[in-house]
């Protein structure tokens, strides 16, 4: 058995949450069965004529399974992530030839073939966008010989997605305080991320500037009225996750104070999902696994004598028993993106 983390910290309730060699297999079979499945699908696309009827794979030779593009993006972050962290897991060779085809030249190729058609100016943005940049931070990160061909090819749509976040920021006068993809917090910490992996300082100076820009006066957030019925973040926590990583840990601990001077009751529990059949109502499982990661990882940031700390942790603990029951539900609709959202959870540093 292979441990990642434990979550023994949490009191309420007692729960201790591994990340275990048996969980990744499970973690991992999902995202092999997905990556590959071209249908059904939901595409993000404008066709300007009748040339652009095209399959899901026609247009995305790295990243039509999934369901969407971003799902699949990110399913391929879950697959580089549970590899490097298990690497003799029994589905490893599966894995990589997996990756090795969506990683080849001539498949990156067609996704920026894609991405420069003058349709797709607001493809993604900035969900996918910001998948795509945490999957090139990930592969980067490894001294894998696979994963470095793998990053190598990817860098050019990389690249371009970087260039399209440099272009865009700029005219975005508001943030998006959604719960659902456009989250402009989210889209940048990620963006965030992948910047500092790649030493990208023109790229980090443009996202710590917006991220300042749109947050830094935020005050008594009204996070008692999260969460919509169909989100799967949560807007106050994805942007405090966010600016954990703009701001030094004391100039962090004082605006955390005053943004999310206390956790309210809604936030401290899970939130409950009816139909997991329902592609927008199994949002939140999703939810309640974003919400774990961004309070594992706010509560790291605080100081240790604050006592958002423990509240933080212990509801960490509540949201991450109750997700993670039903991240493999049967449905379709949960399935293909669950698992990459339960890995980042349990892989987010703890306090």
């Amino acid at each position: 058995m292979i441990t990642i983390l434990t979550l023994g910290i949490f009191a309420a309730p007692a729960v201790a949450i591994d990340l275990k060699s048996a969980d990744a297999s499970r973690f991992a079979r999902l995202a092999l069965q997905c990556i590959t499945r071209e249908f059904p699908n939901k595409p993000d696309h404008v066709m300007a004529d009748a040339a652009g009827i095209r399959s899901p794979k026609a247009m995305h030779p790295a990243f039509y399974g999934c369901y969407d593009w971003h799902s699949s993006v990110h399913g391929h972050w879950l697959l580089v992530r549970l590899l490097k962290s298990f690497p003799d897991l029994p589905e490893a060779g599966e894995i990589r030839r997996a990756l090795g085809e969506s990683f080849s030249e001539k498949s990156v190729a067609g996704e920026v073939e894609y991405l420069n058609q003058k349709e797709t100016k607001s493809f993604e943005r900035t969900y996918g966008w910001a998948w795509l940049l945490k999957l090139a931070a990930e592969l980067h990160a490894s001294s894998d010989p696979d994963f470095r061909v793998s990053s190598k090819n990817l860098t050019p749509l990389a690249e371009a997605l970087a260039a399209r976040l440099e272009a865009f920021l700029p005219k975005q006068n508001y943030a998006i305080r959604t719960g659902v993809h456009p989250n402009t917090a989210f889209g940048i910490a990620f963006a965030l991320d992948y910047a500092r992996e790649f030493g990208n300082t023109k790229l980090e100076d443009l996202l710590l500037e917006r991220s300042r820009f749109y947050y830094l006066d935020d005050r008594n957030v009204p996070a008692a009225w999260e969460p919509s019925g169909e989100d799967f973040f949560s807007p106050a926590l994805m942007e405090a996750d966010l600016m954990r990583r703009v701001l030094k840990p004391g100039e962090f601990a004082g605006w955390y104070g005053e943004f999310l001077p206390e956790l309210p009751k809604n936030l401290r529990s899970p939130a409950t999902v009816t139909d997991r059949s329902d592609p927008k109502l199994v949002h939140l499982d999703g939810l309640n696994l974003s919400r774990a990661w961004a309070m594992r990882a706010v509560a790291t940031a605080l100081p240790p004598g604050n006592p958002q700390r423990k509240v933080l942790a212990e509801s960490a603990g509540r949201h991450l028993a109750d997700a993670l029951a039903n991240v493999a539900s049967g449905n379709y609709e949960g399935e293909h993106w669950l698992a990459t959202f339960a890995v980042y959870a349990l892989t987010t540093p703890s306090p």
